[in-house]
């Protein structure tokens, strides 16, 4: 017998609009998002001005979609307008209207404050649905993320400094020549001497602007190594006066003179030559950090920075988290963080830090194995450093295990931002603007793993009362022009009424009726 086939037919016209929620699963993610962006009040999002007098895109519909196609995975603003016309759910949220890129790209670009507070918003739903608390312990890490820029279109400071030079001589050799040049010989010259050194003279502008950024990038840095060399010098000289014996090498004095390997990149002059991956390659990057607390994983704090190192990074996370609405009791970060003034930094804020001051085994250790590891911690000596204590305080038991969780917390969230959401690369440029993707990125994957826990945790949708709730919309005026699910259901109204001629007449035509003046 041979086999049976459902029929595919794609040529027979649907004679009404079909309803898009019938389409999709009711625990379908989407419905999420929608039911979070309805309960954010949208009045400091901004929307597109055209001057045109032609209806705008609500900010509600906008901002589900960037966060939808965030979550999986689409982060050009070209992909999500082609995903409004082939990607169900994409349609579902824009109820059938297709926003163009550049209304996309204009509002994320333009609405950065706004995101943040909806990043706060999430928070907030996280909590009152018993997910997350707001006092905890949180875990801090970094990634190198690629910038909106290649390596390749950056210059050295030496580089430049020969560039500039050279440019110099140039214009001044194409100068004397157009001096020397009368009109028949200018007329008989193959270049056009003026373009020449208006050319040249541009170059030379942007070369001295490098330049300059370089050496102010520089004076920066040796303003903060001066101060962290003094506050050494002065540490050392109270031991001193105390009968005690300084530990470890004298501190240096910040040398001068702008290290040549210094860097500017012409595409984004605030991204950085950073090491990448394993740390055996640079690439052109920004350092985004994030503060998980460590039993959500759900994000508290991002924040965004330009600084290849972390150590200036631990304080400016604990401090977005607490205005974000959380209180961290406890702080668990790498080696990369530790500093003396950020475990005082931390104490002052009454956060108790786990800063590793080593490197931290990643496999267990043979004694455990055999069971011959001792639990004894030694004695911490009274004279004992800021790093002895901190040191002393991981290999407790206490401590040990706590610190445990940093791997197992953080870790995972970087590797679900990029390799399962796909994230990267960011797409704007300008440390302004980077830290606003970077935050929708974090929003991004707090919702993802806010409907995964809600699952988890119900065993059920998240959402169960929404189709409940959008049938019994009943009248427009009952609800708010932000209410995502009301302008999809007046946009499919607005489809099936627009189209109702056109489709009448399809339907004349299949049963070769004559044309009742349809267009």
């Amino acid at each position: 017998m041979g086999a049976r086939f459902v029929n595919i037919d794609r040529d027979t016209p649907m004679l009404l609009p079909p309803d898009l929620r019938d389409w999709l699963p009711e625990d379908h993610m989407v419905h999420f998002i929608l039911e979070v962006v309805q309960t954010m009040d949208l009045s400091g999002f901004s929307v597109n001005v055209r001057g045109t007098g032609s209806k705008q895109y609500p900010p509600s519909m906008l901002l589900a979609l960037l966060v939808y196609c965030y979550c999986t995975g689409r982060f050009s603003s070209r992909v999500i307008e082609e995903a409004s016309y082939c990607d169900v759910a994409v349609r579902y949220i824009c109820a059938g209207t297709h926003p163009d890129h550049d209304t996309i790209c204009t509002f994320r670009r333009v609405n950065r404050k706004a995101f943040e507070q909806f990043f706060v918003h999430v928070l907030e739903v996280a909590a009152h649905s018993g997910v997350m608390k707001k006092v905890g312990s949180i875990s801090v890490d970094g990634t190198k993320i690629h910038a909106n820029a290649s390596k390749h279109s950056a210059v050295s400071y030496v580089r430049a400094q020969g560039m500039l030079e050279q440019l110099e001589n140039e214009v001044a050799a194409l100068t004397e020549k157009a001096e020397q040049s009368d009109c028949s010989q200018q007329e008989d010259c193959a270049f056009n001497l003026p373009d020449e050194i208006a050319l040249r003279k541009e170059r030379k502008a942007k070369i001295a602007e490098a330049l300059s950024v370089i050496e102010s990038r520089h004076e920066e840095k040796l303003v903060r190594e001066r101060q962290e060399y003094e506050e050494k010098v002065a540490r050392r000289q109270a031991q001193r006066a105390e009968g005690q014996k300084p530990k470890g090498p004298e501190p240096k004095k910040p040398s001068s003179p702008v290290e040549d390997k210094a860097q500017y990149n012409f595409t984004d002059p605030e991204s950085r030559i950073m090491k990448s991956g394993t740390g055996k390659h640079f690439e052109q990057s920004y350092n985004a950090q994030a503060g998980v607390e460590v039993e959500s994983m759900l994000i508290v704090s991002n924040t965004l920075s330009d600084q290849p190192n972390d150590k200036q990074e631990l304080l400016p996370v604990l401090d977005t988290a607490k205005t974000n609405g959380f209180k961290a009791n406890k702080v668990l970060a790498d080696t990369g963080y530790y500093s003396e003034e950020n475990v005082k930094g931390a104490d002052a804020r009454s956060v108790d830090a786990y800063i590793a001051v080593e490197k931290q085994s990643h496999g267990i250790e043979l004694e455990t194995i055999l069971g011959e590891a001792t639990t004894e911690v030694p004695t911490l000596p009274a004279e004992a450093t800021a790093k002895e204590r901190m040191a002393h305080k991981l290999k407790s038991p206490a401590g040990a295990n706590l610190y445990k969780l940093r791997k197992q917390t953080v870790e995972p969230v970087f590797g679900i931002i990029k390799h399962c959401m796909g994230f990267r690369q960011f797409l704007m440029r300008g440390k302004e603007k980077v830290s606003g993707e970077w935050n929708l990125v974090c929003t991004a994957y707090n919702l993802k793993r806010l409907f995964n826990l809600k699952q988890a945790q119900t065993g059920e949708s998240p959402c169960p009362n929404l189709m409940q709730k959008w049938d019994n919309c009943g009248n427009a005026e009952n609800y708010p022009s932000s209410n995502v699910k009301n302008c999809a259901h007046r946009a499919l109204l607005n489809l099936f009424t627009n189209r109702i001629d056109k489709i009448i007449y399809v339907f004349h035509k299949s049963l070769n009726f004559p044309k009742f003046g349809f267009n």
